[in-house]
């Protein structure tokens, strides 16, 4: 039970318990963690839901904001004006070191004086009740201080417009005098002594750690790096789905490239130069582990003599895990089908479309939802991309591969299990029999929309009765660029061919304010800055499962999307052409997305 007191004993709990941000169970373990805190300062409970109990930040500290009559910071980062960022950064440098650190480690800003009181320093902070402010003020010499709510997103992304991170290895590359430049060898062998020289300097070591970090800070997805001829290696990034090259290494062996990467990973070998390998890098960029899988495949070169590899780089930024529905774009019928679908006691959730499209994200989003103490999280992935806390994710290696794995986790007491791809019939029949049994259980399917996912399933020789009564819902998805905010512009003028090719009535789409991309420094000018996802749900109601299980000798996909759209499901199309009225995204990126299907 609550104390009737609550509200005398604590004014955050009570207001976030009150407005249904917190439920009771919280709100009592947070208490009692507040009540046995052995930080040395003791925290206050919305930094203990922030801290212990992974709440967002931002709506927890906003409601903390409004409570004590803190402004907040309304205007974007990207908006603040060059004098004002000048001003900032004079404030931050003219700081002593430690002084500096402190306001860097605990997230406060000293944004500006007030126009309207001499000397009233304002500063900006993402918790205006950290207790550390006052001494930040102090060692600023402010006589007088007000501190305003800057949420945690807008903080770092003004910081990093005042304090840029520095890359101390693409640094120590630039200063580096060592030219990379090695004498031409008529052998049609690699020179093994030769490519040793070049694998030892510090600067191609400097270039590979320097590629690692900025890819990290730009929220590049893959690094890739491609062997040319005459000794020369392109670096691309790709950033919001498309690659955008990044540096052109020249004068150097390719495969000392190569080499250098497998050299700063595990699981490689240096000297195997012919058949594919996978890898593990890991390393702390700015505060934070990022994890990096290497994937490197033998390529063919115009040289006799070179054994070129091409070598792709995911990278695993754990920051990047979603676990708010919210923010996972679902809207309409396809949110109200996903959040049915997976409070379901049993039954599957199939997730569905290529690589790259965010269906992994989206599953452990859906795994946040139903995590709980009570049950027993089993996942089989390979490879395992984000680590779930509250799930138990087995180990897959040489002694226990996928196959292995999945045919043992029935005998490991699952409620609900994630099977990271339904790759073959047996992993199919395997995950369907856990849907079967009373497990709720989350898969993937490459298929290119949620119909076709039923078929596929069929054409592995999986029973219409299992599928029709095992799943839940499949959902596909797509990921879709969204426009810059500071440089799109609405669009007067309707390319009448496209919209006639795509079906499109133009005299309708009058009705609504469309924009089109324009290009800037802030998109590196694309247009374009960030990605959603857009969704087709097919929810199996009453008149799916019938179709399903009257299935001949094929699926009638056809009649599954009419019924579907009955229903209430838009398709992909649909579902990116109600971005772009919204003003999110253009006609050109939903339509080079998405089939007309």
């Amino acid at each position: 039970m609550i104390d009737t007191n609550l509200e005398m004993t604590d004014k955050i709990g009570y207001l976030l318990f009150k407005k249904g941000i917190i439920d009771s169970a919280i709100l009592e373990k947070a208490l009692l963690a507040k009540a046995n805190d052995n930080h040395k300062i003791k925290r206050n409970l919305a930094q203990i839901l922030v801290e212990d109990f992974n709440f967002d930040h931002d709506r927890i500290f906003r409601e903390v904001a409004i409570l004590y009559a803190f402004r907040e910071l309304e205007t974007k980062p990207e908006e603040i004006p060059e004098e004002r960022i000048e001003s900032i950064k004079n404030m931050i440098d003219q700081a002593d070191e430690s002084l500096k650190e402190l306001m860097i480690n605990h997230h406060v800003i000293p944004f500006m004086y007030d126009e309207r009181i001499k000397d009233k320093l304002i500063l900006a902070s993402i918790d205006p009740t950290d207790r550390y402010i006052p001494r930040i003020a102090f060692g600023l010499n402010a006589k007088k201080y007000e501190v305003i709510f800057i949420k945690k997103s807008d903080y770092e992304k003004l910081i990093k417009i005042i304090l840029p991170p520095e890359n101390e290895f693409l640094k120590a590359m630039e200063e580096d005098e060592d030219l990379f430049h090695v004498e031409e060898s008529d052998e049609n062998v690699v020179d093994e002594e030769e490519l040793d020289s070049e694998i030892n300097r510090s600067a191609l070591i400097n270039l590979i750690e320097g590629a690692l970090i900025e890819a990290v800070r730009k929220g590049a997805s893959d690094i890739h790096f491609i062997p040319c001829s005459g000794k020369k290696t392109e670096i691309y990034m790709r950033v919001d789905g498309a690659l955008q090259l990044w540096h052109v290494q020249e004068s150097t062996l390719p495969e000392a490239v190569v080499a250098v990467v497998k050299d700063r990973g595990k699981g490689m070998d240096r000297f195997e130069r012919e058949m594919g390998q996978d890898g593990f890098i890991q390393r702390e960029i700015d505060h934070h582990i990022i994890r990096f899988r290497v994937s490197v495949l033998p390529v063919v070169g115009t040289e006799i003599k070179n054994k070129f590899e091409s070598v792709v780089i995911r990278i695993l930024d754990d920051r990047n895990v979603i676990r708010d529905l919210e923010k996972l774009g679902l809207t309409g019928y396809a949110k109200k089908a996903f959040v049915k679908a997976i409070n379901q006691p049993q039954g599957m959730v199939i997730l569905t479309g290529p690589t790259g499209s965010g269906k992994s994200t989206t599953l452990v989003a859906a795994l946040y939802q139903v995590i709980t103490p009570e049950v027993n999280v089993l996942t089989v992935e390979d490879p395992v991309e984000y680590v779930i806390e509250g799930a138990r994710q087995l180990k897959i290696g040489r002694k226990m591969n996928f196959e292995m794995a999945i045919r043992s986790i029935l005998r490991h007491d699952p409620d609900i299990v994630l099977v990271g791809e339904m790759r073959d019939k047996e992993t199919a029949e395997t995950a369907i029999k856990l849907a079967n049994t009373g497990h709720l259980t989350f898969s993937t399917l490459h298929t290119n929309d949620a119909p076709s996912a039923v078929a596929r399933l069929y054409k592995m020789g999986i029973e219409p009765f299992l599928i029709a009564y095992a799943i839940n819902l499949i959902v596909a998805q797509r990921l879709i660029r969204t426009f810059c905010s500071k440089c799109k512009k609405r669009l007067s003028n309707f390319d009448e061919s496209l919209m006639s090719a795509a079906g499109l009535d133009i005299a309708e789409w009058r009705n609504h304010t469309v924009y089109k991309p324009v290009g800037c420094d802030e998109c590196s000018g694309s247009g374009y800055k960030g990605r959603m996802a857009i969704h087709e749900a097919l929810y199996f109601t009453k008149e799916i499962r019938q179709l399903i299980v009257k299935s001949g000798v094929e699926v009638d996909e056809e009649s599954i999307r009419i019924q579907a759209k009955k229903d209430g499901s838009y398709n992909l199309r649909d579902s990116g052409l109600a971005k772009v009225k919204l003003g999110l995204t253009s006609i050109e990126e939903v339509l080079s997305s998405t089939s007309d299907e």
